[in-house]
């Protein structure tokens, strides 16, 4: 006759409320910084005195230049002073994610918030019309899952291989990269119909299958997920003491079976901690160190997210290194010609990049 396992009861209050707020705050913030960008541009196309700062927090929207600038720093050992915050910006959601498992995008980013939310909304009106959630068959997942890895790869290799230091540095110094944030906000003031509906069927798609941006299509999402794997701190199961009710891979939005490994280790795993959270039995699935299994509280993890961002970026600010070093007078200049400044990287620019900084490859 098999013996019945003892069960102590789980009391720890569920941690969600905290991460939505976090979640919450960091959107509210994200949205003030378009407002104030948005004032700023203003003032550029107003004739009058009034003139907005512009706010340095936009430039975490802009991952690309970020990149290039975090290459550009390992090859000279200079932080690049066109877009500094999105250097440190790019740091900071590296190192949480780094610490805790990809937990940049359940805890801060505002398109996976957004998402979360869509999600949440898909799921229960799934459950009323079909009585359970959507789950594509493997054999749909996994080749999908990919395509974030393609393109993570081709960014990757556009910036890492097909440039060399020289030329990055050219495009950083360039007139379009200085007006890279200029040229994003047009791009959503003047949305073309093609962007739309490419915006809309991403919205309804993430309404049927959670998560579908971040699960299939985000290169961000892919960096920090193959950072993630590296992370000192992991969701570990005690089968011992695990009643198997399933209800930790019930509760993952990110489908992962977490009641059939010891160890959570996936690219998909964000640290939100729901599994955690509804886990009925206590020390049965807690974030412990990778060698030392030592059990680290919900609370830590929460905190330690935020002091980490909040660390990072504030030492830009007291560095001096979070405002760009561009004019007032040279961003009216490139606003005034915002129409005139084409992309910089085709295959025959970079090739001319290279050929002027003298680099041979």
């Amino acid at each position: 006759m098999k013996e019945k396992k003892k069960i102590i009861r789980n009391t720890e209050k569920p941690l969600q409320k905290y991460r939505f707020a976090v979640h919450a705050l960091f959107l509210l913030l994200c949205i003030w910084i378009g407002v104030e960008f948005y004032l700023f541009i203003n003032s550029l196309n107003s004739s009058g005195e009034i003139y907005f700062n512009r706010p340095a927090g936009v430039e975490g929207f802009l991952p690309i230049s970020a990149l290039m600038s975090v290459y550009y720093f390992f090859m000279t050992g200079e932080i690049h002073p066109v877009h500094p915050a999105g250097f440190f910006i790019f740091a900071a959601i590296v190192t949480v994610s780094f610490v805790f498992s990809k937990s940049f995008c359940s805890w801060f980013c505002p398109i996976g918030f957004i998402s979360e939310t869509i999600g949440d909304f898909g799921e229960k009106m799934m459950k009323k019309i079909f009585r359970r959630k959507i789950k594509l068959p493997h054999f749909i997942d996994y080749p999908l899952r990919s395509l974030k890895y393609v393109l993570l790869g081709f960014f990757v290799y556009a910036i890492f291989f097909a440039m060399s230091a020289s030329a990055v540095k050219m495009f950083l110094d360039s007139s379009y990269n200085k007006a890279a944030d200029l040229k994003m906000f047009y791009f959503f003031a003047h949305i073309s119909r093609f962007s739309l509906i490419v915006i809309g069927s991403l919205f309804v798609l993430s309404i049927f299958i959670r998560n579908f941006w971040c699960r299939y299509l985000c290169p961000y999402g892919a960096l920090l997920g193959l950072i993630s794997f590296f992370s000192p701190l992991k969701i570990k199961r005690n089968p011992v003491s695990c009643i198997d009710c399933g209800l930790c891979a019930k509760a993952c939005p990110s489908l992962i079976r977490v009641d059939k490994v010891t160890t959570v280790i996936s690219d998909e795993c964000s640290m939100c901690l729901n599994c955690v959270d509804v886990c009925p039995v206590k020390d049965t699935l807690d974030v412990k160190t990778g060698f030392g299994s030592r059990k680290i509280s919900k609370k830590t993890v929460a905190v330690g997210v935020v002091v980490i961002y909040i660390v990072i970026t504030s030492a830009a600010m007291i560095t001096g290194n979070w405002n760009n070093k561009v004019s007032r007078k040279e961003y009216i200049i490139l606003n005034k010609n915002i129409e005139k400044l084409g992309h910089p990287t085709s295959t025959s620019e970079i090739d001319r990049m290279n050929k002027l900084s003298g680099s041979k490859r």
